[in-house]
């Protein structure tokens, strides 16, 4: 992931988690909080569907970044070898950490939204196949009505345009909040994408209940100026959004206090980590991880002096 374009988002802030606590009666699938079970295997079609509430929701597979164990991106400041330690304690190779890329597609009535739109033909990334999992989904791109963006990072904005540089997405409004919005009108190298989508951006103040009733954005600071994770709601169903609050599901998860090279502010964003995941594993969450493996629904539990990612069985 091109580090110069994560250095420039860097901003800090307290977590605010505006949205009612809802426990989802459905249950995750127990496992051994000493081993998280093994990522889901990548349907060839690249959709998973669920349901949250009466909406009709699928992970839409985009593609999948990997990234060396190094000492220079996930627990900074601990050595590759303590890194290595937990993702072998937890049955992973010890050497890279694997992320997924899965931006999420919900249905309400004639409405399509979409949460974050994939790396597109981002470099750093094994990606670019949003389009393909749409259609798989049996949506067209002029089908979706509203994109919720997380944080204005390559791989959540990279599916934003074509190959031409038009709109991938032409009818779609585009909801970020309004310090992502300055921060990626403000950075030089996101000029083009900021100046094409400007005509259908609306930025909303942070917390903002966005489509009220369905979508309400969750303030989760210091990983950029105005990163947001998003509450889909459908009754008393809920399914929260996180974004980038958590990268990897062991990592991020059990050592929410160790440094990742992407957070702007390392200190709030470990602060926001370790609240959301505290609030989550307390009012039994039910959570969609964009970057953990697919498809990325599940909950966490309390282990120890951090927590463990319980994937939903699809």
């Amino acid at each position: 992931m091109p580090i110069h374009v994560l250095r420039n988002l860097g901003l800090a802030g307290l977590l605010a988690v505006t949205t009612a606590a809802h426990a989802d009666p459905i249950q995750a699938q127990p496992a051994s909080p000493a081993t998280p079970p093994a990522a889901s295997a990548i349907p060839a079609h690249g959709v998973t569907r669920f349901k949250i509430g009466s909406l009709e929701a699928a992970a839409l597979f985009d593609g999948t970044i990997t990234i060396a164990n190094d000492g220079k991106t996930f627990g900074l400041g601990h050595s590759p070898a303590e890194v290595a330690a937990v993702l072998k304690t937890n049955g992973l190779r010890p050497d890279q950490l694997e992320l997924g890329i899965q931006p999420l597609l919900v249905r309400s009535g004639a409405r399509v939204l979409l949460f974050d739109t994939g790396a597109g033909d981002a470099s750093f990334a094994r990606g670019g196949h949003i389009q393909a999992s749409l259609r798989a989904a049996g949506v067209g791109p002029a089908q979706v009505t509203d994109i919720f963006i997380s944080h204005a990072h390559p791989d959540h904005v990279g599916g934003l345009l074509g190959s031409g540089g038009g709109l991938a997405f032409p009818n779609a409004a585009i909801h970020l909040s309004a310090p992502e919005w300055a921060a990626m009108r403000a950075n030089k190298d996101q000029a083009a994408l900021a100046a094409a989508i400007a005509p259908k951006v609306i930025a909303f103040a942070p917390g903002a209940a966005v489509l009220p009733g369905l979508v309400t954005a969750v303030p989760v600071n210091g990983h950029t100026p105005g990163h947001s994770a998003y509450e889909i709601a459908s009754g008393p169903d809920r399914l929260l959004y996180i974004g980038d609050s958590a990268h990897h599901f062991v990592i991020s998860v059990q050592k929410p206090e160790w440094t990742v090279e992407f957070d702007g502010d390392a200190p709030t964003a470990q602060a926001s980590r370790r609240a959301l995941l505290r609030r989550a594993a307390d009012q039994n969450l039910r959570l969609y991880a964009v970057h953990f493996p697919y498809p990325g629904v599940g909950r966490v539990k309390a282990q120890g002096d951090g927590f463990v990612w319980i994937p939903e069985t699809p």
